[in-house]
């Protein structure tokens, strides 16, 4: 670390694995047990920072955009479905309104590993 630069945001430390980079080592094993599963064929459709753009009615009740969530997985399996995962470490007040945001808006109900 250089002397300019600070520590990481909750202490998370940044991996790089086959030239990825990740924002903590506990989301790089994950990503790595996701493509095994992949693999072998239990979940279907693994993409990984995956955006969903959140909306709020405009004055005209037209959506306005106002964030996105940023997923750190989505995959299918059976018979569960459509899954988007995220990796906590910390559960950021931000994090906590977006995720209430994603069921609101898209019926969607975060997995949390």
């Amino acid at each position: 670390m250089t002397p300019w630069s600070r520590a990481p945001k909750y202490f998370a430390q940044p991996q790089v694995v086959d030239g990825v980079r990740f924002a903590s080592k506990k989301e790089a094993k994950r990503w790595g047990e996701l493509q095994l599963l992949a693999r072998v064929g239990a979940i279907t459709n693994l993409r990984r920072q995956v955006v969903f753009p959140l909306h709020a009615p405009g004055p005209d009740g037209a959506p306005v955009f106002v964030a996105s969530y940023i997923a750190d997985a989505e995959y299918y399996e059976e018979p569960g479905g459509r899954i988007v995962e995220d990796v906590k470490g910390v559960k950021t007040p931000v994090y906590t309104l977006k995720r209430r945001w994603m069921a609101a808006e898209y019926g969607i109900t975060i997995r949390e590993v």
